[in-house]
């Protein structure tokens, strides 16, 4: 890496906690990124869309967990400070300077923001995702911090699956290349992590950003500096949802699984 001089780096979220951390960590070893916060995705049309494939039963329970998430996430505000302080994971959010809000990742207001800055690297945390043309705008390397191992658990909650399978060992994350499908782009970068004393599925996403910095400084330096090499994983390839609220009570109160 040139340190004599800033990289134009961005990063396209909607937000959260973990994705701060990520933030700052890739800011202290190339300087600060531009940051493209998007509106979140409306609910409603997330359910929809995965009612036609899974059922609105199916569908209804998961509402549920997601409420358990939100819920938790609000009551439980200083537990997170305290497990990111003592994970070591600076969450401080991006200075408003470094900061542009769009409507989408797809919106034309987007595209106009990365003609204006011209990236080497757009790196994707937690953001919906990105339609094939406007995949196919983006001139530099798009890379995705996916928080599960891929192709194993690509989609939602990879932590929380891998742990409620039975598959402690592969509680981990992964930053992959961008294609038009969810989280199956080829793998650059995997790290494998355990969970913290007292986690849940409200907070295993702070612990894996905690022990994912380094994957994806060095994916982004990687990027930088001239073509990359994915890794043949030989993992099966699933998508996952949330787990309907049935199923993750039962894995709490039988396994300890929360």
């Amino acid at each position: 890496m040139d340190s004599l001089r800033p990289r134009r780096i961005v990063v396209v979220t909607e937000g959260g906690r973990h994705i701060w951390g990520i933030i700052n960590a890739i800011a202290a070893q190339f300087g600060p990124p531009t940051v493209i916060l998007e509106q979140p995705e409306s609910k409603w049309a997330l359910l929809r869309r995965r009612a036609r494939h899974q059922g609105w039963i199916s569908v209804a329970g998961q509402i549920g967990t997601m409420l358990i998430i939100r819920t938790s996430k609000v009551l439980y505000a200083h537990r997170l400070a305290g497990i990111s302080a003592e994970i070591s994971l600076d969450t401080t959010p991006p200075p408003r300077e470094r900061t542009i809000e769009v409507p989408s990742a797809n919106s034309p207001e987007f595209l106009a923001a990365l003609q204006r800055i011209n990236p080497e690297v757009v790196f994707l945390a937690g953001c919906r995702l990105l339609k094939r043309e406007t995949l196919a705008s983006i001139s530099c390397p798009v890379l995705n911090y996916h928080a599960g191992i891929a192709p194993k658990y690509r989609g939602m909650n990879g932590g929380y699956w891998a742990l409620a399978s039975g598959d402690r060992r592969n509680f981990g994350t992964t930053v992959h290349l961008v294609d038009t499908g969810v989280d199956t782009g080829a793998v650059l970068q995997q790290a494998r992590g355990k969970p913290s004393k007292g986690d849940t599925i409200a907070t295993y996403a702070l612990t894996q950003a905690a022990f994912s910095r380094d994957i994806c400084t060095r994916a982004i330096d990687d990027a930088l500096a001239g073509p990359l090499a994915p890794v043949d994983t030989g993992l099966p390839s699933r998508q996952w949802y949330h787990p309907t609220l049935w199923f993750y009570l039962w894995t709490g109160l039988t396994r300890g699984i929360w």
